[in-house]
């Protein structure tokens, strides 16, 4: 009996925006419903972050279905132009997802990368705070 060579996954990383043009300044109402319609998509894991959602698959049809329902929800929702942008991480060599990306991050500032960027905003703004005018 020969054993077969475990095939490697192949996991893409997907960062997506998507913008509905003429809405106005608040557009999120339109954001929370095509992250509700992405995160029905079977085998599509999602991370919504301040700017953009990150999309992890294991194929690219995946992806693209994510970037199509968003449309479509955006149209049925009566947007007359969208704004889109995608950028595909597709790593061949190698399995890692988007949560092993960030654990070496993570590890050397000992926070999440989002807060580790805030505290260092905050130091230098207190350090700011404490310098004498025309100094």
């Amino acid at each position: 009996m020969s054993v077969q060579p475990k095939a490697r996954r192949i996991v893409l990383i997907a960062e997506f925006s998507i913008h509905p043009i003429g809405a106005g300044t608040s557009v999120g109402q339109y954001v929370k419903a095509a992250v509700r319609a992405m995160s029905e998509i079977p085998g599509l894991t999602l991370d919504v972050t301040p700017m953009s959602s990150v999309l992890e698959a294991e194929n690219i049809g995946t992806i693209l279905e994510a970037v199509e329902v968003s449309h479509r929800i955006l149209r049925s929702m009566g947007a007359k132009r969208i704004s889109s942008s995608l950028r595909i991480d597709e790593r061949l060599d190698k399995h890692r997802k988007m949560s092993d990306k960030t654990k070496g991050l993570k590890r050397s500032t000992n926070a999440r990368p989002y807060q580790a960027a805030i505290q260092r905003k905050r130091s230098r703004v207190a350090r700011r705070k404490l310098r004498p005018p025309f100094s």
